[in-house]
């Protein structure tokens, strides 16, 4: 039996490993647009590879259908993952937060181990091969690169993701082979991003830091709430709350929805507690300038934007500044409201969202229902996870349950 993988990269690992492990007489041939295997793997966790979570739920995904992705983790959980990684050689290190990491601290041995062991089980490895098109002809599929056509597979697995990081030769071809075997998908739209405001003062604030409480609304609604870091950027936001808020907002974006962040730069004090602080400073020095009392609250490049937000001169004395003055700081403090309008685009995402309709999959074996002996899995399928290692945990649990189904 022969079987094609497209795609390199964890699921599609993953699914090749199980399927040789279970049975050693198929033919596989693993293909990859990349120089090398796992390049995502590589990118992700800041090069440190964020490999898993250890607690895992359908909690953590969004798609139109989030509740597909639980028989994958409960076959494949995290206590399975470990148990393939040790059985690949590579030990894991698990934090606090849950977040799962090689003890090596650094990605490249886990895509040498992973390569020592596709290599060991005798899969047939095809680098810097972009697949073009995917035909079945009776019963066989035939697939091309610009320059080559590989024929009579008896199956063939999809697992080359979607858009995010086209920088790593990231494509939606998966869409367009899905579509050619009647799929249907949801729009794409870039995950775990960084968001553009729709103020004119992006600039000024560039390069502050800060942990803050963010709430998203849309359309008037909360609908999330995060607390972590906020970074000002010269687009609009970014940082690990952003991130994580990015995904809701990110998919309402582009079902043409009302989306609006507040950042409360306070979230421990309440409004009216903080303007009593901002008010005591500003009477214990009435004569400095309320500029330079702001600027040892929050940040020198803040405090300026945040008075003339107030309609208060910048060179106003402490003294000079009302109760009523006072409230519009703490509020603004507390609610400072940013509408986002787009986001910085697949080439700065972590992930894509939307993808082929997990209802024209099968969750057991991640088989089409459209087309026999075709099966889908990873990042090309309408699931994304929360930041995290989630993603790359439900590309190990689709992967290998395609792999046990490639392999009988």
């Amino acid at each position: 039996m022969k079987i094609a993988i497209i795609g390199a990269g964890a699921a599609g690992i993953i699914a090749a490993i199980t399927a040789k492990r279970l049975n050693k007489d198929i033919q596989i041939d693993l293909f990859d647009a990349n120089k090398g295997i796992g390049k995502k793997i590589l990118a992700s966790g800041n090069g440190r590879c964020n490999i898993s979570n250890s607690q895992v739920t359908a909690k953590n995904y969004l798609g139109e259908n989030p509740d597909f992705v639980s028989y994958a983790l409960k076959e494949f959980d995290f206590k399975s993952f470990e148990k393939f990684c040790k059985s690949i050689g590579l030990l894991l290190d698990i934090k606090e937060t849950n977040k799962v990491y090689p003890l090596s601290n650094e990605a490249k041995s886990v895509t040498k181990l992973l390569e020592l062991t596709l290599d060991s089980l005798g899969v047939n490895i095809y680098l810097e091969s972009l697949i073009s098109d995917v035909q079945k002809i009776e019963n066989k599929f035939n697939i091309k690169t610009n320059d080559k056509e590989y024929k009579d597979y008896d199956k063939v697995l999809i697992s080359n993701g979607l858009g995010a990081a086209p920088q790593l030769n990231a494509n939606e071809s998966g869409l367009d082979f899905a579509s050619k075997f009647e799929h249907s998908f949801n729009l794409t739209y870039p995950s775990l991003v960084g968001l553009h405001t729709d103020v004119n003062y992006h600039s000024r604030m560039q390069g502050v830091k800060k942990e803050c409480n963010v709430s998203l609304y849309i359309n008037g609604q909360l609908e999330q709430e995060i607390f972590g870091d906020v970074l000002f950027t010269k687009y609009g936001v970014s940082g690990f709350a952003i991130l994580d808020v990015s995904q809701v907002a990110a998919y309402n974006l582009s079902m043409y929805q009302d989306v609006k962040i507040a950042v409360n730069f306070f979230p421990k004090l309440h409004r009216n507690d903080l303007a009593d602080q901002i008010q005591s400073l500003f009477k214990t020095t009435p004569n400095q300038k309320a500029l330079d009392i702001l600027t040892g609250m929050i940040s020198n490049k803040i405090a300026p934007v945040l008075l003339e937000i107030c309609k208060i001169d910048s060179e106003a004395k402490a003294g000079q500044v009302n109760a009523k003055q006072i409230k519009a700081i703490s509020y603004q403090l507390n609610q400072w409201k940013l509408k986002i309008t787009d986001t910085q685009g697949f080439g700065h995402a972590e992930a894509s969202g939307g993808g082929v309709r997990t209802d024209e999959i099968d969750n057991r074996t991640y088989e089409s229902k459209k087309c026999k002996n075709l099966y889908f899995a990873g990042e090309v399928l309408d699931i994304v996870g929360n930041r995290g290692g989630f993603n790359l945990q439900f590309a190990w649990a689709s992967g290998y349950l395609v792999g046990k189904a490639l392999g009988k």
